[in-house]
């Protein structure tokens, strides 16, 4: 059995962020469900602050653990995560 590589991994951790976003928000969508969407499939579902924060502690020690990213890394990965795929918030206050 080969080994997973660096880009499996990576691709993998995609996958199951996402995922872990829709469990984190309640949805019962998972990542097979939107990944051949080429629209703003993310504007479709929400999460509050506090779930978009667990979220990103979530994924923080995903990457961590998973693709050894000291803390500083992984925490600017899950922001670009937020950015790219975060649902929208149903109560964010400017």
């Amino acid at each position: 059995m080969a080994r997973t590589t660096r880009e499996q991994k990576r691709e993998q951790a995609v996958i199951d962020i996402i995922n872990q976003m829709f469990i984190i928000a309640g949805h019962e969508v998972t990542f097979e469900d939107i990944k051949d969407r080429k629209d703003d499939w993310f504007t479709d579902w929400t999460m509050t602050v506090a779930q978009s924060e667990e979220w990103r502690a979530w994924g923080i020690a995903y990457l961590r653990k998973n693709l050894k990213m000291n803390k500083k890394l992984a925490e600017k990965e899950m922001a670009w995560f937020n950015v790219q795929w975060g649902l929208k918030y149903t109560d964010y206050n400017i």
